[in-house]
């Protein structure tokens, strides 16, 4: 399967045995139409991605792909399986390119770009939506006017959702422990970052919503916010909603705290004495103390609780600070074993005696996608 995973500023290409896990290629193509960047959007992204693979010398028209996977953030409430894509699909698609403006039109030109590269073999979507379609109502609901929440589909959608039901299923596989009987909190922290509550094989609660804007302070993303901040810089600002909403989404987060959204970079900046750095790294961690609180609340009993996706796994500092002093709630974590993290394998990093395990999970979203695409198959 070669998975296709289009981001709101990159690509990442991975072609893999989804029987195996085993990788025979994968890569990245990063800061996709950004102003140092000389790879202008996501179609001459995949161009690029495929010439890397000739030049390593896999031809894809004859390594026996038997299909494309494409990661969609959002399938709104139609689309919640893996889906066989067509023309009719894809203009389907298109309609719910509102509801995420930053993901959803990348992925749509990476599915257009690959059918016309590879038009004799089936494409096929995963949504990120689809693994909190069913939350339960209490919580996909928003306390808005019921009427026009129906009219236009508004609800808690989650995203992630492929993470984090990769992350919960290999923690419950560590664990030697049935994933039915595990509540389950997964932290995914990269650009992008979002938490859930898991209780058994069903999600209980997600911190994105409607859009992958809301929930925790992200890499350029505000998350939480009063809504009417929108209102009022319409009206004091007299900036327009657009203008609001590409700055929520692209100028806020870390990087609109701090002009910096590489947590390895953010930490250098706060040792040399940057109050801003500082400032930004300290609304990140309270913002995910808060939803840690928040979730071991909701599951009332929490068994695991997992740490994944590009900060998550790499960053000590802020695993540590995500759960310091919370022993009194049943999270112990252990210092020298946080240091060393999972380097790219499944770790626990709490404490032997602690009530709840703390684990390091490394997400594999392609492998996922990968594997979601051969059930499509199966049904063809």
């Amino acid at each position: 399967m070669l998975v296709i995973n289009s981001g709101s500023s990159s690509l990442k290409y991975q072609l893999v045995d989804p029987d195996s896990g085993v990788a025979r290629a994968t890569g990245n193509v990063e800061r996709i139409g950004e102003g140092s960047s000389s790879v202008a959007d996501h179609g001459a992204a995949l161009r690029r991605a495929f010439d890397t693979l000739a030049d390593d010398g896999i031809d894809l028209r004859v390594c026996g792909l038997a299909a494309v996977g494409h990661r969609v953030v959002h399938g709104g409430q139609e689309f919640f399986r893996p889906t066989l894509l067509d023309d009719a699909v894809i203009g389907r698609l298109e309609a719910l390119s509102e509801l995420a403006p930053l993901h959803n039109p990348p992925a749509l030109k990476g599915i257009e770009v690959a059918r016309k590269l590879l038009p004799d073999v089936p494409h096929i979507a995963v949504f990120d939506t689809a693994f909190f379609h069913d939350l339960p109502p209490a919580a996909a609901t928003y306390a808005i006017d019921r009427e026009l929440a129906e009219r236009w589909r508004i609800r808690r959608y989650g995203f992630h959702g492929t993470s984090h039901r990769y992350v919960s299923e290999r923690a419950a596989a560590f664990l030697d422990r049935p994933r039915g009987d595990l509540k389950q909190i997964v932290l995914h922290l990269g650009n992008g970052c979002s938490a859930s509550a898991i209780a058994g094989t069903r999600p209980v609660d997600t911190s994105m919503g409607l859009t992958p804007l809301e929930g925790l302070v992200m890499g350029t993303r505000s998350g939480d916010i009063d809504p009417s901040v929108v209102s009022y810089l319409w009206h004091t600002a007299k900036m327009g909603v657009d203008e609001v909403e590409s700055m929520l989404n692209q100028r806020s987060g870390v990087w609109g705290l701090a002009g910096e959204r590489d947590f390895r970079r953010l930490r250098e900046m706060i040792e040399s004495g940057d109050d801003a750095a500082q400032l930004a790294y300290s609304v990140f961690i309270h913002r995910l103390r808060k939803y840690i609180g928040a979730y071991l609340a909701v599951l009332g009993h929490t068994d695991v609780i997992s740490f994944t996706a590009g900060i998550g796994e790499n960053d000590a500092a802020v695993r540590r600070d995500a759960v310091a002093g919370l022993e009194g709630l049943g999270i112990a974590l252990d210092q020298r074993r946080n240091l060393g993290g999972g380097k790219g394998q499944i770790a626990r990093i709490s404490k032997d005696g602690s009530p709840i395990a703390v684990l390091v999970v490394p997400t594999n979203e392609e492998l996922a996608i990968a594997r979601d695409c051969v059930s499509v198959l199966a049904g063809c």
